[in-house]
């Protein structure tokens, strides 16, 4: 009887393409992959630690997984295993801990657990020997898949863990990468999603640029679609703007994280921009591409943030109008410099900011939706059906609807966009 596997994943869409790879190598390897709420013989759960709220979220998980499956080996990598492995060595059920320098080898470390009898095995090791980059890319998705171009990150802002659980910028060659997108098309996904910790940041290791690597990708035969997920700022070069904006592949979507509207808040932060730097790169984007998709990410209550930063911060917004915002209450993790700091915000605050700034992106998002009432569009229709419909993305990140039709799945279809349902999406007609 073939051995079942499953994965359980929490986090970023960088997570999402690890685990997938970590999947084809069980599959490779004869193991059979079910469903995450399936009875399995492995249990692998790759982990998230960007919050207090993530590290909570993993151990209820692997305490549910030992309850549900008390005779499966559990595996637990990813950025908690990295940053805390004894503590979750310690949890009930858990067999093997690894590192982000070791999640390479889980799948030869679980061969030993079967063949050599079940020990607990903790693997970790220190932020400076994070050197290696495990490459990978998601293959479980019909229409997209997230390619990994970059790993770690040099930043060190004063609030993330990640340099600590990922290490120092680093990436392979350009043309390593186009090998994989060959590969993603090759499986008949049409859209891939350009994903590392600071993927701007490409290059390091290699000494080639990020405007290099989109060139040779946009080269890629049978891939009609190409997302970068995230980009800091300073990193979103008029260079990278003018190319996206010409390439008849790189979508209208941007994903720019800006954190905080206060300069003042931005420099506690530690950041590597102004207000007014990023403000410039959303109206360099808008300049060429007006019907652009942009996404920011917001930290609110972040230590020593007065109502009036807060002010500042909202009235910013609403002057860049973005796509939608991503909002986060400010999460303290141990070891980064915020934890040190004076006037932390209390949460009962933060939470109230949060909830204003939901408004705000609720109404940023529905008028950016509509806009594009009444014009025809191309979507890549993904497979799921929920009440009789599928759903799919315009090039400019907008979520179309449209009755289920098996024939139009992973194809781009030209669409009228009619009308706009309750959740911001908009209803279309396939022409």
């Amino acid at each position: 009887m073939q051995r079942r596997v499953n994965f359980h994943t929490l986090g970023c869409k960088l997570n999402f393409s690890e685990s997938s790879a970590l999947a084809r190598e069980f599959e490779d390897g004869g193991f059979v992959r079910v469903s995450a709420d399936a009875e399995a013989d492995i249990c692998v759960v790759n982990t998230c630690s960007v919050t207090e709220h993530a590290d909570k979220k993993c151990r209820n998980l692997i305490r549910k997984l030992h309850r549900r499956n008390p005779d499966a080996i559990i595996a637990v990598t990813g950025c908690y295993a990295q940053l805390r492995p004894n503590d979750i060595a310690q949890i009930e059920g858990v067999d093997i801990v690894l590192s982000n320098n070791d999640k390479g080898d889980l799948y030869k470390r679980v061969l030993d657990l079967l063949h050599n009898g079940r020990t607990r095995q903790v693997y970790a090791c220190e932020t400076a020997e994070l050197t290696s980059f495990f490459a990978a890319f998601s293959s479980n998705d019909r229409t997209r898949a997230f390619l990994k171009v970059q790993d770690g990150c040099d930043y060190k802002c004063a609030y993330c863990t990640i340099h600590y659980a990922r290490g120092a910028s680093r990436n392979i060659p350009i043309s390593d990468i186009v090998k994989q997108a060959e590969k993603i098309a090759a499986a008949g996904q049409k859209e891939i999603v350009i994903t590392g910790v600071n993927t701007g940041d490409f290059g390091k290791t290699t000494g080639e640029k990020f405007i290099d690597l989109l060139r040779e990708l946009d080269k890629v035969e049978g891939i009609e679609r190409y997302r970068i997920s995230s980009i800091e700022p300073n990193l979103l070069t008029d260079e990278i703007i003018s190319f996206c904006a010409s390439s008849k592949k790189f979508q209208h979507h941007f994903h720019i994280p800006l954190q905080s509207g206060s300069d003042k808040i931005l420099g506690a932060m530690r950041r590597r921009y102004t207000s007014s730097k990023f403000a410039d790169r959303i109206e360099t984007v808008r300049k060429h591409m007006p019907d652009a998709f942009i996404g920011i990410d917001v930290i609110v209550g972040f230590p020593g943030e007065t109502e009036e930063d807060f002010r500042t911060t909202y009235t910013f917004l609403e002057r860049i109008s973005p796509s939608f915002i991503h909002i986060f209450p400010f999460s303290e993790r141990p070891g980064t410099p915020a934890v040190d700091m004076q006037d932390k915000v209390p949460a009962a605050i933060a939470a109230e900011r949060v909830k204003r700034l939901e408004v705000l992106c609720e109404k940023l998002h529905r008028e950016f939706s509509l806009k594009h009432i009444g014009k025809v569009d191309s979507v890549l229709f993904e497979s799921t059906m929920r009440g009789g419909y599928m759903t799919g993305f315009t090039g400019n990140y907008i979520r179309v609807r449209a009755p289920y039709d098996r024939s139009k799945i992973n194809k781009i279809c030209r669409v009228e966009l009619h009308s706009s349902t309750d959740t911001a999406d908009i209803d279309g007609h396939i022409i």
